[in-house]
């Protein structure tokens, strides 16, 4: 579905389209900008297996007016900017795939704690949300420092046990937050490799996790 919109913007350069696209957990939206600065406007299922694999691409495909299995031309598109809700709505909504969460040892319950924000601050019973994150957490005997100083040394062997044992219990996602990753990031690239020629299905990436 194509709308037309009665601005126009700067001409892009060299001829090119420009892309905006928010996707929504149900439908899916991208502004276009067409070569002349004019823009258009165009909506489409977020999921729709059965007439495309992606919702994005096929509305940029859509504006260009390709024909289906058309490659999209080189040079055609000059920026492409996209955002989401959908990791969001998986969040607020505890949904998605069971998830192992792999962390530096002695901080198995830094996201549960969070930053101790307190919306009734003389309440006596604090009633937490459940762990939206991950559906269970093993700690893996290492630690780097904040200046990337190695204080304990990665000891593969209990995390390759671990991942069996998550595999066997049917955990499809794997999660990996270690120490000052941003400084070291050997650490959580050795378990992610693990993690890939165990089992390349169950491996996304691994996060810096800052502390």
């Amino acid at each position: 579905m194509a709308f037309e919109i009665g601005m126009k913007q700067a001409k892009p350069q060299n001829g090119q389209w420009d892309f905006w696209i928010d996707r929504g957990g149900t439908f899916t939206d991208v502004v276009g900008r067409r070569p002349d600065g004019t823009l258009t406007a165009h909506k489409l299922l977020s999921e729709n297996p059965e007439a495309y694999r992606d919702a994005a691409v096929q509305g940029i495909r859509d504006l260009l007016g390709l024909a289906r299995g058309e490659p999209i031309p080189a040079g055609r598109v000059g920026a492409v900017k996209m955002g989401t809700t959908v990791a969001t709505n998986a969040l607020l909504e505890r949904k998605g795939d069971r998830t192992l969460l792999l962390t530096t040892k002695g901080f198995r319950d830094a996201l549960r704690i969070g930053y101790q924000a307190r919306p009734k601050i003389f309440a006596k019973h604090i009633i937490k949300a459940g762990n939206a994150v991950s559906s269970r957490c093993f700690e893996v005997d290492e630690r780097v420092l904040a200046d990337g100083t190695i204080e304990r040394e990665l000891n593969l062997a209990p995390v390759r046990d671990e991942l069996e044992r998550a595999k066997a219990d049917g955990i499809k996602a794997i999660a990996i937050l270690f120490m000052h990753a941003y400084r070291y990031p050997e650490h959580e690239q050795r378990v992610a490799k693990l993690a890939r020629d165990m089992d390349s299905r169950r491996y996304r990436s691994a996060t810096r996790f800052r502390r």
